[in-house]
């Protein structure tokens, strides 16, 4: 057996367990999570740009910070050292194994928003930000080239802890797939992030009263 087909049948027999697991509640976050103020949203290194829609990546990256935005509770960060989170976004097409464009040039866009907007970003970020992988792993090679890229037919978003080194080579804090979960207007990722930030404070706070209670039990 090839490789690729290898790879397919492992991808299709986890595919239905990922996706249960997914849709799931999602563990509590930690205290150092709930104080982040800071996010870098970024396209995932490993996505590649499809055939059929090659600025869809970066559609759902601007979706997502414009969500980030809305909901006031984080700053945009420009570079992974003003980062508290990085948040990765890869646009699913219903689709398994897909033909993609690696290190496309769709990805490298220019940096602004909003003007007069708070979270107005004024820069450039050429592909992906630097510092998110040690050097030679996951970096682009700045050569659009053809791939056959094999994984999750719906949207994901992951949420990786900032202020470390190589951020994304560490396991994710969070992350949620589903269908159209990074569409607009609703941009659902983000808002099933919110909810367990929520669920997640009201248990910190739970916990913190039980404690209390018991410290004052004769």
């Amino acid at each position: 057996m090839s490789r690729t087909s290898l790879l397919l049948l492992v991808a299709l027999l986890l595919a239905p367990f990922a996706n249960a697991k997914d849709k799931k509640n999602k563990p509590q976050l930690s205290a150092d999570i709930l104080r982040a103020q800071t996010v870098l949203v970024m396209i995932s290194p490993d996505a590649g740009e499809t055939l059929d829609d090659p600025s869809g990546n970066r559609r759902a990256q601007e979706d997502v910070e414009k969500a980030l935005m809305k909901w006031g509770r984080f700053r945009l960060a420009v570079d992974v050292s003003t980062a508290d989170l990085i948040v990765t976004v890869r646009k699913g097409n219903g689709r398994m194994v897909n033909p993609t464009i690696a290190d496309s040039p769709i990805d490298n866009r220019p940096v602004i928003f909003h003007p007069g907007d708070e979270n107005t970003r004024i820069g450039a970020q050429q592909g992906h930000p630097p510092g998110v992988n040690q050097p030679g792993i996951g970096q682009p090679s700045n050569d659009p080239r053809p791939q056959t890229e094999i994984g999750s037919s719906d949207d994901t978003i992951e949420i990786y802890r900032g202020g470390v080194d190589f951020p994304l080579e560490r396991a994710a804090v969070w992350r949620y797939s589903a269908n159209d979960a990074l569409r607009p207007p609703s941009v659902s990722a983000v808002e099933q992030f919110h909810k367990a930030i929520d669920q997640s404070e009201k248990a910190l706070a739970q916990n913190a009263q039980s404690q209390d209670a018991q410290k004052k039990k004769p």
